[in-house]
């Protein structure tokens, strides 16, 4: 029943903000053309298309205005007009009532705002779809104040999600039963995985964490900066950080009167993205400009300030592998590779055609190598692509939707820096240079010391084990399994310690073989 007024109310809001007239304006067959001009009755409307859409957006909801906010970024697909409105719902959402926020800090910590803070700015800076961003003063162990940002969830934000995603489920199962393409769509996984994102999103605790794993990976390449936590005054409703100085990304005239080398700025948006995506598997998955501010402090001029990390995107080994193979034979225009790829992985059929697939992918991507990026569009593409998967029938990876949608995040925000930035080329050579780690020596050294300690603990017992267990065991076939095994766990373990005798062995040898030949040179 609570989906059913739901449905109604979404469509009461497309017809009372006249939704429908864009939607259904842009279609050429006549019968929708009718009607949407006997939904319109007449009406005129005083405020302009982008105004309503916002508008209408965060009428219904946290969901709409997330959806909102992705669109915001592809001025690509948008006309500017609604373009410039989606990107106010970036960062100003109509704010809730400062009385309800120092409500809620104040259950939070179970004290006084007055006694937490030297000063608390009641007037919100920020207020997003989740939550709302107050400045303070703040006195911190050492006595010495400091200003910070404290960050208050929405009241009744969970009860408002559960009603979208419900309506989300009952729409995903529909698809999948009465489309073609339901299954291999798997509508359901998806919005499961959205569910997630969005209930993580709603524990301020979590983003804390995210952010603090975000800003360890980061520390060492000295291009982003990520707020400190302050896990004193951290709860599921309230976070107290580092207060952070920037201008938005958006305002590129004003960062370029600054000082800020924007092309270089929009190549280090391509390493951070392709850093976190490919070396840790742990990326910033809500990069809206919102999100992002630059630095225009003399000592760290240039570098990104990262905000927000409720939604975060995680990759497996696995899959951090299949992509960056893609992506490396992508960039190098091998077709094939990534034909077989899709087949290995199990994504099409295996009894699909390698020479079919590699045609069909080369046809989709050929065109839009070489040309910078305000020739080309992901957006496109990926629509293509999707084309071509549905002929294959591909199936939808349910743990890779946010890192398409960080991927045309991160295209918008390119656009909007460098237009003359070359997408492939600058990411190109941080691929190579990752599968070379993956596969090298330096890669091997690195498991092997991860390992070093298990077989450190394991070798010493095995003589001690394997007595025990010829002294004590019995002739039935549990106790052959477990003698099998603990041979095959010394078999391997042998082997091994021949692979690291191997290595040694010819690591020295090159050394022997590289010293004569120098020696030789200079006779």
């Amino acid at each position: 029943m609570n989906r059913m007024f739901r449905g109604i109310f979404i469509v009461w809001t497309v017809w009372r903000f006249g939704l429908h007239e864009l939607m259904l304006s842009n279609f050429k067959q006549p019968v929708l053309k009718i009607l949407s001009q006997a939904l319109t009755l007449g009406r005129v409307y005083k405020l302009s298309r982008g105004e309503r859409l916002r508008l209408s957006l965060e009428e219904l909801g946290p969901i709409f205005v997330k959806f909102g906010q992705v669109m915001s970024t592809r001025r690509d697909l948008l006309p500017d007009d609604i373009a410039v409105e989606l990107a106010k719902l970036q960062d100003r959402v109509p704010p809730f009532s400062s009385d309800i926020a120092v409500a809620t800090i104040e259950r939070a910590f179970g004290r006084p705002v007055s006694e937490i803070f030297e000063s608390f700015d009641h007037v919100p800076v920020a207020s997003a779809s989740i939550a709302q961003v107050h400045f303070a003063l703040w006195k911190n162990k050492d006595g010495v104040v400091q200003e910070v940002a404290v960050k208050v969830l929405r009241p009744n934000m969970l009860q408002a999600i559960e009603k979208d995603l419900n309506l989300m489920r009952m729409m995903a199962g529909w698809l999948e039963k009465i489309s073609a393409d339901g299954k291999r769509l798997k509508p359901r996984e998806v919005v499961a995985e959205f569910d997630k994102h969005l209930h993580d999103e709603l524990d301020l605790v979590r983003e804390a964490a995210n952010a603090a794993q975000l800003r360890r990976n980061m520390q060492s390449l000295n291009l982003v900066l990520i707020p400190e936590m302050y896990w004193d005054y951290c709860h599921p409703e309230v976070i107290v950080m580092e207060r952070m100085k920037g201008l938005p990304i958006s305002q590129v005239d004003a960062l370029r009167a600054a000082g800020v080398d924007i092309p270089q700025l929009a190549k280090d948006g391509v390493t951070l993205f392709f850093t976190q995506v490919f070396r840790d598997g742990f990326f910033h998955a809500d990069m809206h400009p919102g999100n992002i501010q630059v630095s225009i402090e003399p000592e760290t001029l240039g570098r990104y300030i990262s905000l927000d990390f409720g939604i975060v995107g995680t990759l497996t080994e696995y899959d951090k592998e299949y992509l960056a193979q893609n992506f490396s034979a992508f960039f190098r225009r091998d077709y094939k590779r990534v034909a077989e790829l899709h087949i290995e992985s199990g994504w099409v059929p295996i009894h699909t055609r390698v020479d079919e697939l590699e045609s069909a992918i080369r046809s989709v991507c050929e065109p839009y190598f070489d040309r910078p990026l305000k020739e080309i569009s992901l957006g496109m593409v990926l629509l293509r692509l999707f084309q071509t998967s549905r002929r294959f029938n591909v199936e939808v990876q349910p743990q890779l939707v946010l890192l398409q949608k960080t991927l045309l995040n991160i295209e918008g925000l390119g656009r909007q820096l460098d237009p003359e930035l070359d997408l492939w080329n600058t990411a190109k050579p941080f691929l190579e240079q990752w599968m070379i780690d993956q596969v090298g020596p330096k890669r091997f050294f690195q498991q092997l010391r991860e390992q070093a300690p298990q077989y450190a603990k394991i070798l010493p017992q095995l003589p001690r084990l394997m007595h025990d267990f010829l002294k004590h065991s019995s002739s039935g076939s549990q106790d052959r399994n477990q003698l099998n095994a603990l041979l095959a766990e010394q078999q391997r373990t042998n082997r091994l310690l021949q692979a690291i005798v191997y290595v040694v062995i010819g690591f020295v040898s090159s050394l022997i073989v590289l010293q004569a030949f120098e020696r030789f040179q200079q006779i």
